[in-house]
């Protein structure tokens, strides 16, 4: 029989970045993603300090230190602080009796990369703070307190997508999730002869926040012009595209082709399930790069930079689809290629990139792992 009166003194968990097949800005508007964990991650050790309300953590590759005050847990003017503070706040919230802490975090996940380093701090440090003390919230909870920090203390506005896969994800699984019921259910990544290869761009364009907040107000005002003809309509996942072809004249052009992205990505979604399970990996090329079309002209989310590396694809038999993944302004294109292409295709690309940006592209090939788990443990009778 397990020993239940032991108490944890320290922890070390791990909560890991994600990809996202396709399924990009429909999470905040109650839509369907294809989202998977990856072997990059935030590793967080914490352990209990024997004080009552005072707490000290250390962003490891920053060489920078928090202090907080349990009892009086504010947003700042910037910075990674916001993540850790909007956790703590938001497990509070719900009850959480958290006590005085230490600890530390550190993490391979690039930011500005689009495989949302955000969500992986937040998610080792609720994963992490739930177990220490023994808080025993559900998953879920530990989900959307993590969701509601960056809205509440960072201010964007995100869907539940990069949370859910930061805690869920599977080894070898994709997920396709609801994002209004959070019904989930897992699909093999069989590539075959492909993999998944991530390209860089690393710029990060100011507009990336900003916008985002304002795609997802348009999404809102389009649906309430929707809403007037058909009240059932809550959110752009009720719309069907015959009923919004319906309203094209009739709104603003600007929002007709934003609530058009959000639809037909919806359903891109699906069809890319559908092609999972078949093994149509060209089917499921083809879908990434309508979905880029679709960002880069009716959501208008791209930018030159993942432009130029979706083109540079566009011809090759070895490449069966790529499009930017994300929320846009910069980060990372995905792309599906054969393995035994992958280092010569780098190699032209990077070369190209160079030349036409003066930026060097880093190449990433990732695999997919499970989510948010504990490393090691210690405790006290």
């Amino acid at each position: 029989m397990p020993n239940t009166n032991v108490m944890l003194q320290s922890i070390t968990v791990q909560s890991p970045g994600r990809i996202n097949i396709i399924g990009e800005h429909t999470d905040y508007n109650d839509g369907f993603v294809l989202p998977a964990a990856i072997d990059k991650k935030t590793v967080a050790h914490l352990h209990r300090n024997g004080q009552p309300t005072r707490c000290r953590i250390t962003a490891g590759n920053l060489n920078e230190t928090l202090d907080i005050d349990l009892d009086q847990v504010k947003p700042l003017a910037g910075g990674w602080q916001n993540y850790v503070l909007g956790v703590v706040h938001e497990l509070q919230k719900l009850g959480a009796q958290i006590l005085g802490f230490e600890g530390s975090f550190q993490g391979d996940v690039p930011i500005g990369g689009g495989m949302s380093s955000s969500a992986s701090l937040e998610c080792a440090l609720a994963f992490g703070l739930n177990e220490l003390f023994d808080l025993r919230l559900s998953k879920t909870q530990l989900i959307k307190a993590a969701q509601m920090a960056e809205h509440n203390f960072v201010g964007i506005k995100c869907g539940i997508m990069d949370q859910f896969a930061s805690m869920m994800g599977q080894k070898d699984q994709v997920i396709l999730l609801d994002c209004r019921s959070l019904e989930y259910r897992y699909f093999p990544l069989e590539l075959g002869d492909y993999q998944l290869l991530l390209l860089h761009t690393n710029v990060s364009h100011s507009l990336a926040s900003s916008e985002y907040n304002r795609r997802r107000s348009e999404c809102e005002e389009g649906v309430a012009m929707i809403r007037k003809k058909h009240p059932e309509v809550q959110h752009l996942r009720d719309v069907s595209l015959p009923m919004l072809t319906g309203f094209q004249g009739n709104m603003p052009e600007t929002l007709y082709t934003r609530c058009r992205h959000v639809v037909s990505e919806n359903q891109r979604v699906l069809d890319a399930t559908q092609a999972l399970t078949t093994g149509d990996i060209q089917k499921l090329g083809r879908l990434l790069y309508q979905s880029h079309h679709s960002l880069q002209h009716d959501y208008a989310v791209s930018c030159p930079e993942l432009d130029f590396l979706v083109d540079q694809t566009t011809g090759l038999d070895f490449v069966a689809g790529s499009r930017m993944m994300g929320g846009g302004f910069g980060g990372c294109t995905i792309n599906i290629i054969e393995k035994k292409h992958g280092d010569q295709f780098v190699e032209k690309v990077a070369e190209n990139y160079r030349a036409r940006f003066g930026v060097d592209l880093t190449p990433y090939s990732v695999s997919i792992e499970d989510g948010a788990g504990v490393l090691s443990q210690a405790g006290a009778l």
